[in-house]
Parts: structure tokens; C-alpha cells; sequence
């Protein structure tokens, strides 16, 4: 017997699952993520250069005062945001090869750039030789 599945009754074929629990963490992070990936503006307004001891950021931020800006540093992840009270919305995140070394870093508003000079963490070496008796 052949049978049809324009013939057959329609069921439902969605299960109802128990909600996913939020871990705000975890969706900080990939809002972070994918808002600074699908930010094209911000994408194209900025540059890195890599040189030898230091990376540089450029981002045109044009309207905004220092005040309006927030910039975190953790680990090799640099976040630029705008605060609030701010008149135009920027949020974006770089991950850099090496660890940003803060204390050797600066940021710099001119003319509606923002610059950041960011020093490179030189990764130690832990590696000890044993003599052989």
C-alpha cells in the first residue's frame, strides 16, 4: 500500500524542550563577539599594525570625548566601548597574538582617532636543564 504525506494527517513534529538556562557570561561574551564581527563600520574604521615590541590600534571614533570612552584589557583581548551617556554607540574587540602588557600601553584621543599603543608581553620561558651526575 502506498501511502501519501499529502494524504496523512498532519501531526507536529516539534518536541517542547525545557529552556536553555542563561549564563550571562557566556552570552557577555558571544554578544561581545558577534556584535563586533557584524559591526562592518567599525571594522572598516579601524587598523593594527604589528611591530616589534608593540601592536597599534587605530579606530575612528569621531564625536566622542575621552569621557565617552571605556577601553579592557584581559589577557590578549582589548574592548573598546562607548559609555552610555555617550551620543553615538562604538563596541568592538581585538585578540592579539601575545598578552597586552598594560603597563607598558597608552591610549591617545586626537581629531576623532583614538590610538592605542599596546605592549607586547613577552612570554618566559620555564624551561630548566638538569645536569646529569
Amino acid at each position: 500500500m502506498f501511502y501519501s504525506l499529502a494524504h496523512r494527517p498532519a501531526r507536529a513534529f516539534h518536541r517542547h524542550y525545557a529552556p536553555v538556562v542563561s549564563n550571562g557570561a557566556l552570552e557577555k561574551f558571544l554578544n561581545d563577539t558577534f556584535t563586533s564581527l557584524s559591526d562592518a563600520g567599525a571594522a572598516k574604521a579601524a587598523s593594527v599594525e604589528d611591530q616589534e615590541k608593540t601592536y597599534t590600534l587605530q579606530l575612528d571614533v569621531p564625536g566622542l570625548a575621552r569621557e565617552q570612552l571605556d577601553i579592557g584589557i584581559e589577557g590578549d583581548v582589548v574592548r573598546v566601548a562607548s559609555k552610555e551617556d555617550a551620543p553615538r554607540k562604538v563596541k568592538a574587540a581585538w585578540r592579539f597574538p601575545l598578552e597586552i602588557d598594560t603597563a607598558n600601553s597608552s591610549a591617545k584621543l586626537e581629531n576623532g582617532v583614538l590610538t592605542l599603543t599596546l605592549g607586547k608581553k613577552v612570554p618566559v620561558s620555564n624551561v630548566t636543564h638538569l645536569d646529569i651526575q
